[in-house]
């Protein structure tokens, strides 16, 4: 019993900041109040009605889905070649290539001002893009690593042995093994990159504010639910696709 109800206070704790800005959302008064007075879908319209936010959302995904393919790609190969051949400076070529989870965003973020300046990348999609999977790439190594920790490499030789080529058997044999991690790392991918708002308020140039820089603009001079109902709304659309994207995992991990 003292554990149950050790549990529920630790849920509850980890899910009151979600109740509090999803019940804000709706509330009839002019700023975010908790418990919220009345019913209304007022912000929501508000929300959609407003250009800056559609278009920020629309950029940011664009910006959090096409990070998360090169990280995806980049992430799958590196954790292949970290996994399976032991170089000299194995234990160093590993640390830097997750050393971006270590440094403290601002200072990433400043690095690579500094270094698009140089050359000719500052401001642009590209460099964004860049940025943001030097700083997810980390992760779906990390994740496919814990694929590979309980793949058996005698599988991959025995296709080698039928005679399948290298590619064929990446494809055919390795991917669908490690298939889970490589999921899981370009989900967490595709969510850090969309959330991004330190790199990104570095490198962002002119026309390409995302949805965390124009959340972040827009509480310094308005104290309104818009914010909230946008964060509900976000709430709601990882809801309705990571639970789906979750039983996929599981589905793949047990089958």
């Amino acid at each position: 019993m003292i554990l149950l109800s050790l549990n529920a206070l630790i849920m509850l704790f980890l899910l009151a900041p979600i109740i509090v800005v999803v019940a804000t959302a709706f509330t009839t008064s002019p700023y975010p109040v908790f418990p919220p007075e009345g019913f209304t879908l007022a912000w929501f319209e508000r929300f959609l009605g407003m250009s800056e936010f559609t278009d920020a959302i629309e950029r940011s995904t664009l910006l959090a889905f096409t990070s998360m393919v090169v990280s995806a790609v980049l992430g799958t190969f590196s954790a292949l070649a970290l996994g399976r051949w032991k170089v000299p400076g194995h234990g160093a070529i590993s640390a830097l290539m997750l050393s971006p989870i270590l440094f403290p965003a601002i200072v990433l973020g400043l690095a690579l001002l500094v270094f698009y300046h140089r050359i000719g990348l500052a401001g642009s999609f590209a460099g964004l893009v860049a940025a943001h999977s030097v700083l997810t790439t980390p992760f779906v190594i990390r994740l496919v690593l814990a694929s590979l920790a309980e793949f058996d490499p005698a599988i991959e030789e025995a296709a080698r042995n039928l005679g399948a080529g290298w590619w064929r058997t990446f494809l055919q044999v390795t991917l669908p093994l490690i298939r889970p991690g490589v999921l899981a790392g370009a989900v967490f991918a595709f969510i850090i990159s969309f959330d991004e708002l330190v790199i990104t308020l570095f490198l962002a140039g002119p026309g390409m504010t995302t949805l965390p820089i124009r959340i972040f603009t827009y509480v310094e001079y308005s104290s309104d639910p818009t914010v909230s109902a946008i964060s509900t709304a976000l709430i709601i659309a990882w809801t309705l696709i990571g639970v789906p994207v979750y039983v996929r995992f599981l589905s793949i991990r047990h089958s």
